[in-house]
């Protein structure tokens, strides 16, 4: 099997891992928060990262995978700032109407193109950029119904936008940078973001709910359903870093409006959720420009493929010697040097497929 297909097999397989595992946790906590009455989400959230990173250390004390120390200022940095983003988007969440909270969602794929084409350079097209907006039109009809402005909560809402976007291109950024894997980069970034919201997550949740965590009352039913979300958890980090390393923040950001529309429509048939036309249409459109970003990133991705298989022909052309005995240009003295017959097997042995 070939790099390529290999590389394509693993983003697919993550892609699925991602989608089953966070529409699967949604419906958990959604239980667990509406029916049982634990809403400490942000306490809830620093659990799953100690529960994530005591199984990367059972793995990897099971040698599952190779410990690489990097950079220890990105590392803390990076996971102090993804610990922060999660204590702003549950903040905005608690200061603003769901209406304007699904807006703030919306606003993070147009500022991470922003972010990426003005810091990184990167070129999204007029195809590209057609799908997404016709993405963020249908998870906007399916989604937002009230739009009840603050001040307080529009600022808030701006810094979840911005912190957001950021945490997740370093998480792109960093892996490519350090040449490491979603699992390393894991492993040392979640201490630091679990005591971020270990630490903030009761205060939080408190001046959010009104309620104390530590008194809440912890019934085996509740027990269960906690311990349902941790497990499932390990699984939703995982996916999430694997998904950004693979493929980019936009391309996790469209995944992310896809388990919206599938928690609607899994809402509407186990819980019964009230379900009606605009959330009908506003799928339908979602999941065209969800179509359409598919197809253009998949045909993008083959053009620069193919266009990197064509230069490095071309160098290793230019850089062969035997080409130029093969011309003639690699004649000394004005004495004509005989063609090698070797010349059909070199043709063979450089018709090889590159791969990026």
């Amino acid at each position: 099997m070939s790099e390529n297909k290999r590389f394509q097999l693993g983003t697919i397989g993550a892609l699925s891992l991602s989608v089953v595992s966070s529409v699967s946790i949604v419906i958990c906590n959604k239980a667990l928060m509406s029916s049982l009455g634990f809403r400490f989400a942000t306490t809830l959230t620093s659990w799953h990262l100690l529960v994530t990173f005591c199984s990367l250390h059972v793995a990897l004390w099971m040698k599952l995978f190779e410990h690489k120390p990097f950079d220890p200022r990105t590392v803390v940095g990076f996971g102090i700032l993804n610990g922060i983003s999660i204590g702003l988007l549950n903040l905005s969440l608690g200061f603003n109407s769901v209406g304007f909270y699904q807006m703030t969602k919306l606003a993070i794929i147009p500022c991470t193109v922003f972010l990426e084409t003005i810091f990184l350079s990167k070129k999204f097209s007029r195809s590209i950029q057609l799908s997404l907006c016709v993405l963020l039109l249908g998870v906007g009809i399916a989604t937002v119904t009230d739009l009840q402005l603050n001040f307080l909560g529009s600022i808030l809402s701006l810094l979840a936008v911005l912190t957001t976007c950021v945490a997740q291109i370093m998480t792109n950024t960093i892996q490519k940078k350090f040449k490491v894997s979603s699992t390393q980069l894991l492993y040392q970034s979640c201490p630091y973001q679990a005591m971020t919201l270990f630490v903030s997550g009761p205060f939080l949740d408190k001046f959010l709910t009104q309620q104390n965590v530590f008194a809440f009352r912890y019934t085996p039913q509740v027990l269960t359903f906690i311990a349902m979300s941790c497990l499932i958890s390990v699984s939703v980090n995982f996916s999430t870093f694997l998904v950004i390393g693979k493929t980019s923040p936009v391309t996790y950001q469209v995944l992310g409006h896809l388990k919206t529309c599938l928690v609607l429509a899994f809402g509407y048939i186990l819980l019964h959720d009230p379900f009606n036309w605009r959330n009908i249409l506003g799928i339908f459109v979602a999941m065209m420009g969800m179509v359409l970003y598919s197809y253009y990133c998949t045909r993008e991705g083959q053009k620069k493929a193919s266009e990197a298989s064509v230069q490095l022909q071309t160098k290793e052309d230019e850089s062969d010697p035997l080409i130029g005995m093969e011309t003639g240009a690699g004649a000394t003295n004005d004495v004509a040097l005989p063609i090698s017959p070797i010349g059909k097997a070199d043709n063979d042995l450089r018709a090889r497929d590159y791969n990026r």
